[in-house]
């Protein structure tokens, strides 16, 4: 979840940005001799890294907001109590400041973390999880959480996130220019049409998602390095169980594909392919672990 929801707010920045810059007319790195690379690429990287920073710094609010989490400030039963316990051992074991701790409404067992750094992060769990799973699962499955936390998976996604926002958008302006010079009549002269604008933002959808693929790559890869994050602080025992058992449920849900691609619960490939799934596939996870 704490993926989706941070692709969505860096493409709402950068759509609006795109926006205020077209209106704006802010062109300079155009000149009369054509396309500046060097200012466009600087261009690009300020913006790119601008979008994937304010959607890191928003990543915490838009998570709670997203969910619905509601954060614990004093446990009102005894799940409650134990769960805020949990998080703080496992997080004093991984080295890292207490996080945020929060329960979603969800029937569904789900469970995130976010924050833009790790010490000051957000463990979230949902209450369907929360209902139906053991102790140790969930134990695992808070350590799979604080592992992303303690190896630092968000502020590693943003920066990747912001290469890629810098490079959809200056090739997507390349791309653009020249689909507005080839339709550009031999006695027009200025600055570039309404085509230049229509163009690039065609191109900037179309090559992010095929960047995408980046993004999603690495979020399949850090899956398996918080799996042995979980399995370390709460046993591999306990961490197969719990993935096992989110394969069981994943197999019993009619919740269309669409929706399995939040949170931990990925367990098979989407529609689009496994390039652009944020989780492997829960069999090829546990099988990681068994090899352990």
């Amino acid at each position: 979840m704490r993926i989706i929801l941070f692709l969505l707010t860096n493409l709402a920045v950068m759509v609006v940005a795109g926006i205020i810059l077209s209106l704006l007319g802010v062109n300079s790195y155009m000149t009369s001799n054509g396309l500046n690379f060097t200012s466009l690429l600087i261009f690009c990287g300020v913006f790119g890294f601008t979008g994937s920073i304010i959607s890191l710094l928003l990543s915490k609010f838009m998570a709670k907001r997203g969910t619905g989490a509601v954060i614990i400030k004093q446990p009102s039963n005894h799940k409650e109590a134990w769960l805020i316990d949990t998080v703080a051992e496992l997080s004093r074991e991984a080295g890292i400041k207490m996080p945020e701790v929060a329960i979603f409404p969800s029937h569904d067992a789900n469970a995130f973390a976010t924050g833009w750094n790790k010490n000051d992060a957000l463990v979230a769990v949902s209450s369907g999880m929360m209902d139906r799973f053991p102790p140790d699962e969930i134990k695992a499955v808070v350590g799979h959480e604080i592992g992303h936390v303690a190896n630092g998976d968000m502020i590693t996604l943003s920066l990747i996130q912001g290469v890629v926002n810098t490079f959809v958008m200056f090739f997507a302006r390349i791309a653009a220019y020249a689909v507005d010079q080839f339709l550009r009549k031999d006695d027009e002269e200025g600055s570039v049409g309404w085509g230049y604008y229509i163009a690039t933002f065609i191109f900037e959808i179309l090559f992010g998602i095929l960047a995408s693929m980046i993004v999603m790559w690495f979020s399949r890869f850090r899956e398996f390095r918080a799996d042995e994050a979980g399995a370390r602080l709460a046993g591999k025992g306990a961490m197969i169980a719990a993935l096992a058992r989110l394969q069981q449920e994943h197999e019993a849900s009619h919740m269309p594909d669409s929706m399995m691609a939040f949170g931990i619960n990925r367990g098979k490939a989407p529609t689009l392919g496994e390039l652009f799934s944020s989780h492997p596939p829960i069999n090829k996870r546990i099988q990681a672990l068994q090899a352990l």
